[in-house]
């Protein structure tokens, strides 16, 4: 079973939505430094704009990101290494990032929404970098989600 099925299930999703929330906040919370600054400012700024809008854009974004995803997640699956989900991610981190980031892209591109265009170029430059290196616990959250056997 491709990971975007079960990511996808709406039995499922609300924990999924969840959990990936949990992700994004300790990937925001472990920033360090100047852009680290930056990250959580912008972090703060989006959270405020509307209740609810941090879970709800992963929502949004989450079957796209499942799709992208499946290839990396079908890799691991039939790695003869053995590695976990977390240390398979990392490893592809590089790929991984530049498949979600051109979601991402693509939203901001299209979206109307001034506010969170500018937010978002504003960090997207070190994107890149910062979303490589959530590929640990992106790993995780999928391998969670993971059915025993599949692949």
């Amino acid at each position: 079973m491709a990971i975007s099925s079960k990511l996808s299930d709406p039995t499922h999703r609300q924990a999924i939505v969840r959990d990936a929330e949990r992700v994004l906040q300790a990937e925001v919370s472990d920033k360090r430094g100047l852009s680290g600054a930056a990250v959580k400012a912008t972090f703060r700024m989006v959270s405020g704009l509307k209740p609810g809008l941090i879970p709800m854009t992963i929502d949004a974004l989450l079957d796209d990101f499942a799709h992208q995803v499946d290839p990396f997640y079908t890799e691991w699956r039939r790695d003869p290494a053995g590695r976990s989900c977390r240390e398979h991610f990392a490893a592809r981190g590089a790929a991984v990032a530049d498949a979600l980031l051109s979601i991402t892209d693509e939203r901001a591109r299209k979206s109307q929404h001034r506010a969170l265009v500018k937010a978002y170029q504003k960090l997207r430059p070190k994107g890149h970098q910062h979303v490589v290196a959530a590929m640990p616990r992106v790993g995780d959250l999928i391998e969670k989600y993971a059915e025993p056997g599949d692949g």
